[in-house]
């Protein structure tokens, strides 16, 4: 199992371009970003620094979305990146949560995100695809270029889609009963449309918070610092409540249920320690969607995960603890699993 970082482009970008080094170094595979233009610092521009400044490490956005960007921009930027360090990018890409939202404007469509996805991979690996009707083609890109298109999804459409066509599929929570219900679904869909479905890369993506011991004072500190997850979750099952309904049988009620004294959302407080939009969010649903305690446990709950088919898990670190967190993995977790 690989271990990736996700961080916020929070200012200043040398403080997560020197946090990235750091996990490199303690043997993380993937250093992700948010991309929310509006809400944090173009992360492509720090991508290109982080790039320049490793030498293994893989890059790319948790998640991108259709929207923001042109499809051959979004393409364009990818195979620059792959042009000047190699093919260590990869795009992570989903219909546009807080990105679209906080600009006034509606997530895409599951039908625009498949063509997005495929317009954008054709495109940076040099090939010729056809965009809103018109024949585009990079001619600059050079043979061999690769850019793995792994798409977020929670709901029955958009994990049939993931299987349907993107290379990964990636989970923005850690619960094994919810991980093996939608991985089984993304494999399932992959099947069915005569893919080979070992080959859909699965990423599980969730804040871990390595703490000192299992004291009661240890793990409450760790869940407050990571609830505001169980609000961003939240996000997305309003939206799978309001398509299927709470009782449909579509969605599984251990995802849906929680959501049930949710009022709004402000995403000034988007994914930050201490978000009020949060207190809904019970410490079951924290324990269950993250990684919290000492590193056996974190370790028993990664092997849990692995056993699901689980490729990746990358560590959403929006806490106090980024640095130990880092370090902790790097020294008493990372060993283990290679």
């Amino acid at each position: 199992m690989d271990i990736g970082l996700v961080l916020q482009t929070d200012p200043p970008a040398r403080l997560l371009i020197d946090r990235m080094k750091r996990a490199e170094e303690a043997g993380f595979s993937h250093g992700w970003t948010f991309d929310s233009a509006v809400l944090w610092q173009e992360p492509f521009v720090i991508y290109s620094r982080i790039l320049a400044e490793t030498r293994r490490l893989t890059v790319g956005p948790m998640v991108t979305n259709p929207s923001t960007r042109t499809w051959e921009v979004t393409a364009s930027l990818f195979a620059t990146l792959n042009d000047m360090y190699g093919n260590r990018t990869v795009c992570g890409i989903g219909r546009g949560d807080s990105a679209m939202r906080v600009a006034g404007r509606s997530p895409a469509t599951l039908a625009r995100l498949s063509q997005a996805m495929h317009a954008i991979k054709e495109l940076a690996e040099g090939r010729t695809v056809e965009v809103d009707g018109t024949e585009m083609h990079i001619p600059w890109v050079k043979p061999g270029a690769s850019l793995p298109v792994w798409m977020g999804a929670y709901g029955p459409k958009a994990l049939a889609l993931t299987g349907r066509q993107a290379d990964g599929f990636i989970l923005q929570l850690a619960d094994p009963f919810l991980t093996e219900w939608m991985v089984k679904a993304v494999r399932a869909a992959a099947a069915e449309a005569g893919r080979d479905p070992a080959k859909v890369t699965i990423c599980v993506a969730a804040p871990a918070y390595v703490t000192a011991d299992d004291s009661p004072q240890a793990l409450a500190h760790a869940r407050e610092q990571c609830r505001w997850f169980g609000g961003m979750v939240g996000n997305h099952v309003a939206d799978l409540v309001s398509r299927y309904g709470e009782h449909s049988g579509m969605v599984p009620e251990e995802l849906t249920a929680y959501i049930k004294e949710r009022h709004g959302y402000d995403y000034s407080h988007h994914g930050r320690a201490g978000n009020p939009d949060t207190t809904f969010v019970p410490d079951e649903i924290v324990d269950r969607f993250c990684l919290i305690g000492p590193a056996e446990a974190q370790r028993a709950k990664l092997a849990q995960l692995r056993e699901l088919g689980v490729d990746q898990f990358a560590v959403y670190a929006m806490h106090d603890a980024v640095e130990s967190t880092i370090d902790a993995y790097g020294e008493q977790i990372i060993p283990t699993l290679t």
